[in-house]
């Protein structure tokens, strides 16, 4: 992996961990030490209890944030145009570049709307599954 490269993923990766932590923290607040207790008390260290009660609590809501997070950081050609170094080429840079070209606007209208599409399906499964279950969503 080249150093361009890297670059964009530890920029990226700054930008869209808040999402995910964000979302992590929420579901934290939400659910109750009762589990927790109760598998203390029944003799489990932290370790089994973050295993077999925590982790399994919150596992929809760090899918919901690394799908959102994999939205955003989609979409966003700002942090990947200051991150990048010289050839790295990313589908969003590469977009940019031939807006301008009038022979390349049907792949580029193509490209775009098969990206809007792959934009929405994430986001909407993230809001799905970070929403409330006993309410069905927000949806």
């Amino acid at each position: 992996m080249s150093t361009g490269l890297i670059t964009v993923v530890i920029g990226h990766a700054t930008f869209c961990i808040v999402v995910v932590y964000n979302n992590a923290v929420a579901r934290l607040r939400r659910m109750g030490t009762s589990l927790q207790e109760a598998s203390m008390d029944l003799g489990a260290n932290g370790i089994t209890t973050f295993r077999l009660i925590t982790l399994p609590n919150m596992a929809s809501a760090l899918f919901a944030g690394s799908l959102l997070a994999f939205g955003l950081s989609f979409d966003e050609i700002v942090v990947t145009t200051f991150t990048a170094g010289p050839g790295i080429q990313t589908l969003p840079i590469w977009i940019y570049n031939n807006l301008f070209r009038p022979n390349q606007a049907p792949i580029v209208n193509v490209v775009a709307a098969t990206l809007v599409f792959l934009s929405i399906v994430p986001i909407y499964l993230s809001q799905r599954l970070s929403s409330d279950s006993s309410t069905g969503g927000r949806f």
